[in-house]
């Protein structure tokens, strides 16, 4: 689980940097659009890489792998 976890971070770190370098790639206004589409792409597998973390993470709780710690409820 523990490599699941690093993995998707690893993953959503990438996209985010893809984002970041086509976005302030130069370029022509011809290519603006097409950074444009890159640059929306790369942010969308960073919300889908984030959502499959938080169920995979949520699944791992209910099937008992991994345990809340803290402070109880109630106190």
């Amino acid at each position: 689980m523990k490599y699941l976890v690093i993995l998707a971070f690893v993953a959503i770190l990438g996209s985010l940097g893809a984002a970041l370098f086509f976005m302030m790639r130069g370029g022509t206004a011809k290519d603006s659009e097409r950074r444009g589409r890159n640059m929306a792409r790369a942010l969308a597998f960073r919300v889908g890489f984030s959502i499959l973390l938080f169920i995979c993470i949520l699944l791992a709780w209910k099937l008992g792998y991994i345990h809340p710690t803290g402070i109880s409820a109630g106190q």
